[in-house]
């Protein structure tokens, strides 16, 4: 499932800042622990009042029940809920506020059908007298990104860039889905898409617009259908969603002749897609992409300085490579390519803020690999941040064709992808051109197609880390590749597509369940059971 907006009439395209770099976001995963946030969040903005009984349920066979504790999704989801941020310093401490506030906080394991391996099964109430309780069905789609995919067993899809209004009305209200869709899209040109939807003897009028819906729309639509209950949701996402998108290229083949066309560079070709897409000017794009820079090389600074967190398998290990006195492989650009990468995985571990790069569980080979080329090569904040929207357009390649999750895809789609793009940006950066970094990309991903997720005692550590400094290592050699000359063979475009479909063979147990692989060897039983964790198939 491609992680971006899905809607019946207007599928948004992905924007760098919301599906490929970003969140600025606490560890240990994107996946679960900044989406459960924003699913959290949501599911806040429905109740209205603070929630007085939550319940969350996962499907044995998916990856949730088997991490949803060890990645962050339970403490995600409250700290949500009850009105955290991503970067939140107290979202370690959600459940335990959550509790002493009198929420009662329920996970289960129940066997149920979900087409999606993360698929969050969500009952809450206000417990208030006549207060609804809500019962939805979301799923984390890689990187952070979401969607709310059913309300009271009606389908819906809401992913967060959008003003939504939700009216709840009874079926009989509704003789003609379609005509009212288009009378409502009709009466008001601000609306961009109207949905309307059923199930039983309740039906949903779902309206998106790029501003909150004013009153004279909610009045027209009272007209219309005499509603029972309206929920009015604001974005979680940075970049926000409009009518009638166009971007300028959607693969590859596209960008490369819009380079030949506009004699542009790669990160100009970002900010002209980014621009389109997100309706900002291109000065706004490049402070957001500082912001960026600014948080990674933070995540970069606070794990070599060394980190402290009682419930993870690595201790600080990142200075053990700076402050190593004997001789090392590599020279400088190899050492330090490890000790950043190694401190941004340890900050994301103890749980620090840290930048998806595309997801929290790649998210060091990027930063660390760009500030090890930036030292080796001289280059200043400049060139990193072209190389950071280099890099950015290459995953909007990517993520257009395939996904970053790694429940779909296994590791492949987390540190594979942001290999790739890491290689695109490092020839940004050494004055490479357009085709020298696409080729670069499509040889760092041809070398790591098949990655399986296997996350020892499932924590995002091991060996998570190993692997990232594995996407930097590939980044480097393809992209000193691609500079030389080296013939790419398989076009990016053809590559992302055999990456996808080799991802998708992975068996379920090789994607991140922790049912396979180093998962399941006796050392890593062994650490699960020093670490508390629960075995949450068997929980009733």
């Amino acid at each position: 499932m491609i992680k971006r907006e899905k809607l019946d009439i207007n599928v948004i395209p992905p924007s760098i800042f919301n599906d490929v770099i970003g969140p600025i976001m606490r560890g240990p995963s994107s996946s679960h622990t900044a989406a459960a946030v924003r699913i959290g969040t949501i599911v806040r903005q429905f109740l209205g009042n603070p929630c007085r009984r939550l319940l969350v349920e996962f499907a044995p066979h998916g990856s949730l029940a088997t991490t949803y504790k060890s990645q962050g999704s339970d403490i995600g989801l409250v700290g949500g809920l009850i009105g955290m941020e991503l970067t939140d310093d107290r979202l370690v401490n959600a459940l335990d506020i959550a509790r002493n506030n009198g929420i009662k906080v329920t996970f289960k394991i129940t066997d149920f059908e979900a087409s999606h391996p993360n698929t969050y099964r969500i009952s809450a109430t206000t417990g208030e007298k006549g207060a609804p309780e809500f019962r939805f069905s979301f799923i984390s789609t890689g990187g952070g990104m979401i969607e709310l995919t059913s309300i009271n067993g009606i389908p819906i899809s809401v992913s967060g860039g959008y003003h939504e209004a939700i009216f709840f009305v009874n079926t009989s209200l509704v003789s003609n889905a379609s005509r009212l869709e288009e009378k409502i899209i009709g009466m008001h040109p601000e609306i961009d898409t109207c949905r309307v939807s059923s199930s039983g003897q309740s039906a949903l009028v779902n309206i998106k617009t790029a501003q909150p819906a004013g009153a004279e729309i909610i009045d027209n639509i009272r007209g219309l259908v005499n509603y029972a209950h309206l929920v009015q949701l604001a974005p979680v996402l940075p970049v926000h969603s409009r009518k009638s998108i166009s971007v300028p290229f959607k693969n590859a083949s596209e960008l490369l002749l819009a380079a030949s066309t506009g004699n542009k560079e790669l990160w100009e070709l970002a900010l002209l897609y980014e621009s389109q897409r997100s309706n900002l000017a291109e000065e706004q794009i490049l402070r957001m992409g500082k912001e960026v820079l600014a948080a990674m090389k933070g995540s970069i600074e606070e794990g070599l300085s060394g980190t402290v967190y009682s419930n993870r398998i690595l201790g600080p290990q990142a200075a053990k490579v700076l402050n190593h006195n004997g001789a090392l492989i590599g020279g400088s650009l190899i050492k330090n390519l490890i000790a950043y990468i190694t401190a941004a995985m340890e900050t994301k571990s103890a749980m620090g803020v840290i930048v998806a790069a595309p997801t929290a569980g790649s998210c060091a080979g990027l930063p660390g690999t760009l500030f090890a080329a930036a030292e080796d090569l001289g280059s200043d904040d400049t060139a990193i941040l072209k190389g950071l929207l280099a890099a950015g357009i290459t995953g909007i390649l990517i993520i257009n064709h395939s996904t970053f999750a790694a429940e779909e895809c296994g590791c492949q789609a987390e540190c594979g992808s942001g290999s790739a793009m890491t290689a695109a940006g490092l020839v940004q950066m050494a004055g490479g051109t357009v085709e020298t970094a696409l080729s670069a990309a499509s040889m760092a991903m041809q070398n790591i197609i098949g990655m399986i997720c296997d996350p020892v005692a499932n924590r995002v550590e091991v060996p998570c880390l190993g692997k990232n400094i594995l996407a930097g290592m590939n980044a480097v050699a393809s992209a000193n590749m691609a500079l030389c000359g080296f013939d790419q063979v398989i076009p990016f475009d053809e590559t992302i597509a055999a990456f996808d479909q080799a991802g998708r063979m992975i068996p379920a147990e090789l994607r991140c369940t922790g049912k396979a692989g180093l998962s399941v060897t006796p050392t890593s039983l062994r650490i699960h059971k020093k670490l508390n964790l629960p075995e949450y198939e068997n929980e009733a």
